[in-house]
């Protein structure tokens, strides 16, 4: 499966992400942010997409579909939004909807990884 996760501002929030890297078994990693999220570095191999989540909800959500349609190849994904606002959230699990792709949520918790 394929792990999509948020980073947004805050680099405290980038632990869930890096554990969820770590821990889980993905076919592929593909990490969301801005210019602030290049910064983050992990041992494991990843796509970063690059948007701009200072645009209106609308924007945002177009400009996420067109850069992840392509990069994803299977049915459904496990997305970890740990990391953002309400906003991002919602334009991001819109986009991925209108793909069209299947969400399970993640998140790394002291058991390991749990879908919600």
């Amino acid at each position: 499966m394929e792990l999509i996760a948020l980073l947004s501002k805050g680099e405290g929030t980038w632990a869930q992400v890096s554990g969820l890297m770590k821990h889980g078994r993905w076919d592929k990693i593909i990490l969301v942010g801005s210019d602030f999220a290049e910064k983050f570095t992990h041992e494991k191999e990843f796509d970063f997409v690059k948007v701009d989540l200072g645009k209106k909800l609308v924007d945002l959500k177009e400009e996420l579909s067109k850069k992840l349609k392509d990069k994803l190849k299977g049915m459904e994904v496990a997305l970890s939004i740990a990391s953002g606002d309400g906003k991002e959230h919602m334009a991001l699990v819109s986009a991925l909807i209108n793909i069209p792709v299947g969400i399970r949520f993640c998140a790394l918790t002291k058991e390991g990884i749990v879908y919600l």
